[in-house]
């Protein structure tokens, strides 16, 4: 029990640590293959969620296929896209914010009126971060300055001046996945010297009228507080496929066709949604989401403060989990090798599995891969060697049963196992007895080679044991060259002496058989003789503190033995009591042999009374009772 309370303790301590290795080799970048589980995790659990209603802060003006049909070009001309500036300026928005690149120069009287209808209301304008190589990070492993996670970018793609002068500039990039869905964007981008807001934290800053405040993990819009994750990036989190974010098109404010209300005091947030235009990415809910109402899903988090969290508190807990997952779950599994340690385990999993998706529903997103990657080994390995070791377990005790079975009957077996104290306590019962014993074996085994002589004893006691549990009867003991055959055990039948007397008639034509297949010269020197009777026993538990057999005593069980004698005396291989034949009833086999005489008064030796018995002799007058 020590042993293995020690080795349980051993398996929890090694899956706590390949717990804690795997949340700490994630958290350095590495282990990259778990990222396109937690997307696939996220995706499961935003369709499981369903789709949100946003708050109604921002409106989209999208340049969609339908204004590219009024206007027949794309891009958009820049008369038309002032003109749209102009129509959503009357209108009286917070902020229009514009996700286009505008860094080529088009015809002067065009930019004029762009840059001139950008000055009506305070506006933002995209510009784009170009990275080395296509990456957005840098090793950031030694260094622990501040900002020393931001993206870092080698130069900034800005819009041209005369549209700068008029309005502010925020980075448009977002970071996406594996699979390009966008799945955070970062509120700060860096180059060598220069640190410039994002496009949502610009357009956001601009609605509530307040400078951001960047915190290690958090970002103060006035009265906002606003979690970010540990590199300063916003997850988000969409509110549902696309156009679930107020959306209009481009080609309704050209004709003058739009209520006031969808864009006075809001956000508006001009950008492309025209199909093969390229500004687009997938999300849970659809293959292609149009990157500007990815941008607006960002600003409305941030000014209405209902993005998911995933700051550096988040992701301690995701470490605890990854310790403790595995470790419990290893835990139930060796403390209950059952069906109620699975189920236990099963509920764990169930319940982590709940909580992880009600933590994401209430805008906290816990880690689901990295504590299945924690947890997956650790449980396949100990389930695996649990099942090795109780198939090894299974296998010993199998093996023990199967060579206890040559010292105790089977059905004496079966009963201790749903009864262990049974015959704990003597019990009086009415029991058949058959003894049967070979003649002149002592004085032969001196004649003979020891190993002959247990050959011929292990041919003998393999010929009892067959007959004996063939009819049903307990061989409580060998007892050198005899056997005690019981009926009665583990309880008592109304058939035990009927099949008493069957094994004692079969006992004699096979024995018979047996010695007559011998060589000339052993055979000559044996003969057997058997008696039976019937009547009340003891049957018990005998034996000392480390060694108990189950066997039978009282006056029945000496007189079977006694009968033995007055087989020998008459020339007779059987003798049985008239008590047992009695008991068998009228369908005895013995009866039916017609080689049955009696029954006769006879004196049995150390007894004070007679007995009426029957005497059973072999019909080949070949007499076995030397």
């Amino acid at each position: 029990m020590i042993k293995r309370h020690i080795r349980t303790s051993f398996a929890v301590v090694l899956a706590a640590i390949w717990g804690f290795a795997v949340y700490f080799e994630h958290s350095r970048g590495g282990l990259r293959f778990l990222d396109r589980i937690e997307s696939t995790a996220i995706d499961l659990k935003t369709l499981g969620r369903g789709r949100k209603t946003p708050p109604d802060l921002v409106t989209i003006v999208a340049i969609d296929d339908n204004v590219v049909k009024l206007r027949g070009a794309y891009p958009l001309p820049r008369t038309d896209l002032a003109k749209i500036v102009d129509a959503v300026a009357q209108l009286q928005p917070k902020v229009i914010a514009v996700d286009l690149l505008l860094v080529d120069s088009g015809i002067a009287d065009a930019d004029e009126a762009l840059a001139n209808s950008l000055a009506a209301r305070p506006a933002v304008i995209a510009a784009a971060a170009i990275f080395p190589e296509a990456s957005q990070s840098i090793s950031w492993e030694n260094d622990r300055r501040p900002l020393a996670r931001l993206p870092t970018a080698e130069r900034f793609l800005l819009p041209l001046k005369k549209f700068a002068d008029h309005a502010a500039i925020g980075i448009a990039n977002v970071a996406t996945d594996q699979a390009g869905t966008p799945r955070s964007i970062p509120m700060l981008f860096r180059t060598g010297d220069t640190v410039e807001l994002s496009f949502p934290l610009r357009v956001a800053s601009l609605a509530v009228g307040k400078e951001p405040v960047i915190e290690p993990d958090r970002l103060r819009l006035g009265q906002l507080s606003v979690p970010t994750d540990v590199d300063h990036a916003l997850p988000i989190a969409f509110y549902g496929p696309r156009r679930t974010i107020r959306t209009i098109s481009a080609a309704s404010v050209l004709v003058g066709e739009i209520s006031p209300d969808d864009i006075r005091n809001r956000i508006v947030v001009i950008g492309a949604a025209v199909t093969g235009g390229g500004d687009f990415f997938s999300s849970p809910f659809d293959r292609l989401m149009p990157g500007v109402e990815v941008i607006s899903t960002a600003i409305s988090h941030l000014v209405a403060g209902d993005g998911p969290s995933r700051n550096q508190t988040v992701r301690t807990a995701d470490g605890v989990i990854a310790v403790l997952l595995p470790s419990v779950l290893v835990g139930l599994l060796a403390w209950r090798r059952s069906a109620v340690g699975l189920i236990a385990a099963a509920v764990v999993i169930v319940t982590w599995i709940a909580t992880n998706f009600l933590a994401f529903s209430s805008g906290i997103v816990l880690s689901a891969a990295v504590p299945l990657a924690a947890a997956t080994v650790p449980v396949v390995l100990f389930g695996s060697f649990q099942l090795w070791s109780g198939r090894r377990q299974a296998q010993y005790f199998a093996a023990r049963n199967e060579l206890l079975e040559r010292f105790q009957a089977p059905a004496i077996q079966k009963w201790l196992a749903r009864d262990p104290d049974f015959l704990a306590e003597p019990v009086r019962q009415n029991a058949a007895v058959v003894f049967i014993d070979l003649s002149g074996f002592t004085s032969l085994s001196e004649q003979l080679d020891p190993d002959l002589t247990r050959d011929l004893l292990k041919e003998f006691h393999a010929l009892v044991d067959r007959e004996a549990v063939a009819c049903g009867g307990m061989i409580t003991s060998f007892l050198g060259d005899g056997a005690m055959i019981l009926f009665g055990l583990p309880e008592p039948t109304i058939s035990d002496a009927a099949r008493a007397a069957q094994c004692a008639l079969t006992l004699c034509s096979e024995v018979g058989r047996w010695l007559a297949s011998v060589r000339p010269a052993i055979h000559s020197k044996l003969g057997f003789k058997v008696g039976g009777h019937f009547g009340l026993v003891v049957t018990s538990r005998l034996g000392g503190g480390s060694y108990h057999h189950i066997t039978a005593t009282g006056d029945t069980v000496n007189v079977a033995s006694r009968l033995m004698e007055v087989a020998a005396s008459r020339g007779a291989e059987l003798a049985v009591s008239d008590e047992l034949l009695q008991a068998a009833g009228q369908d005895c086999a013995l009866f039916k042999s017609g080689d049955l005489a009696g029954p006769t008064e006879t004196q049995i030796r150390g007894r004070s009374g007679s007995l009426m018995i029957w005497l059973w002799r072999s019909p080949s007058g070949d007499r076995q009772t030397a």
